[in-house]
């Protein structure tokens, strides 16, 4: 595979990624495991995926790779901090985390489900017989 088709395929990877992301402002708490230091603190979405998100206003200062719950009203799931972007002075952190096993935490599912789609060469027509 030559440079240019390895970018092309990057952009490509790239655009779907952004195409996923729904921007959402939802508050969700991010804590640990618990593990004797344990803490749970109230931050809010930026943008959501099927498996990721983008936190706003964190104020903890958490590790790359470490493992964090998030609750979104009565939903529980575990995720990996996969970027840390400090904000202006650094009191206030973006973070960037992956879920660990791909959940519908933000109901993205029963969204897309809700939108009217055409079938792939769909006339308009019904194909049952009249």
């Amino acid at each position: 595979m030559g440079m240019g088709q390895t970018k092309q395929l990057q952009d490509k990877v790239d655009n779907k990624r952004r195409l996923d992301r729904v921007k959402a402002v939802l508050p969700v708490r991010v804590s640990n495991h618990g593990d004797g230091d344990g803490y749970c603190d109230l931050v809010h979405t930026l943008d959501v995926t099927s498996n990721g998100v983008r936190l706003g206003a964190v104020r903890r200062p958490l590790e790359i790779g470490s493992q964090v719950i998030l609750q979104y009203r009565q939903h529980r799931a575990e995720f990996r901090v996969i970027w840390i972007k400090p904000l202006g002075s650094g009191n206030e952190l973006q973070v960037g985390l992956e879920a660990d096993v791909q959940r519908d935490l933000w109901g993205l599912a029963s969204n897309a489900k809700s939108r009217p789609q055409a079938a792939p060469g769909a006339t308009g027509q019904s194909s049952l017989g009249a």
